[in-house]
């Protein structure tokens, strides 16, 4: 009778063992990509340059993409993404079960930086097909192209610190509509941007690189998306944001060189909105 008791509590002790080892590697499973590698590995993996690394600490890249939900799984667009600073983080995540759409600068843009911005990215991309073959590079170039992605196909939208460039064309209402149209019904809008103080006029949002909260979700509602929550993770309470460059005096810009350096390093980069919106179903 006792040896019957002992192993009944040795069968209930290794069950509960299992059961934990059996939680833990799901939970390790649901915060790492389909390549098996974390977003915290992938923000300091070898393939990202000392500089970019070193931007983590000021741009919070995995405490913002788990609060916009990123899953490996998913399908991503990612809107205008520069030289790829978080191209290098968000394509090996989702790279074998996901897909992800880079909507880029059109070849055919109107401003002369941006074509030779694309043809910078897809070299890199092409460079190195391991971390990037599978990316699809779409043109945004509103109200010309406009096709990021097939449409209503994508789970997460993601644009960081572009908005103020959309306001200074006057064609930020063009821009939302298009993610809208890009995305599935429930699918997620993420917004990072430069936050200006509460009710900062409209000069001051296409002159100084700032906005403000309000309008950001008020050109989201007018495309039809429904605010979801917001996130502090991005802000800097240092930042004052009336500089004489508007936020391009603060690094990494630094506009007004060596003028003051000290002074706006301290601060550090600016202070930001971290905001998401859902397409209803």
């Amino acid at each position: 009778m006792k040896i019957s008791i002992r192993l009944n509590q040795l069968y209930f002790l290794f069950a509960a063992f299992l059961i934990a080892v059996l939680a833990l590697e799901s939970k390790a499973e649901h915060h790492s990509g389909s390549t098996g590698h974390s977003l915290e590995e992938l923000a300091k993996a070898a393939h990202r340059s000392a500089v970019n690394i070193a931007r983590n600490a000021s741009r919070h890249p995995v405490e913002t993409l788990e609060f916009f939900g990123l899953e490996p799984d998913m399908t991503v667009i990612e809107i205008l993404p520069a030289g790829g600073w978080y191209t290098e983080i968000i394509a090996p995540y989702v790279a074998e079960e996901g897909k992800l759409y880079a909507a880029h600068f059109s070849p055919n843009a109107s401003l002369a930086y941006m074509p030779p911005n694309l043809r910078l990215f897809e070299q890199k991309i092409t460079d190195a097909p391991e971390l990037y073959g599978k990316i699809t590079v779409r043109h945004l170039n509103p109200p010309h192209e406009v096709a990021i992605a097939p449409p209503a196909s994508a789970d997460l939208a993601l644009t960081f610190r572009n908005v103020h460039n959309w306001i200074m064309a006057g064609q930020e209402h063009e821009y939302f509509t298009t993610f809208y149209a890009s995305l599935k019904p429930g699918g997620v809008l993420g917004v990072v941007e430069h936050r200006a103080k509460p009710g900062s006029s409209r000069e001051v949002m296409e002159t100084t690189g700032y906005v403000t909260e309000a309008y950001v979700k008020e050109i989201a509602a007018a495309a039809g998306f429904e605010f979801a929550g917001s996130s502090e993770v991005n802000a800097n309470a240092k930042d004052q944001t009336a500089y004489p460059r508007g936020v391009w005096t603060l690094p990494p810009s630094y506009r007004m060189g060596d003028q003051n350096k000290d002074a706006y390093t301290a601060i550090g980069e600016s202070d930001r909105m971290s905001l998401k919106f859902i397409k209803p179903n």
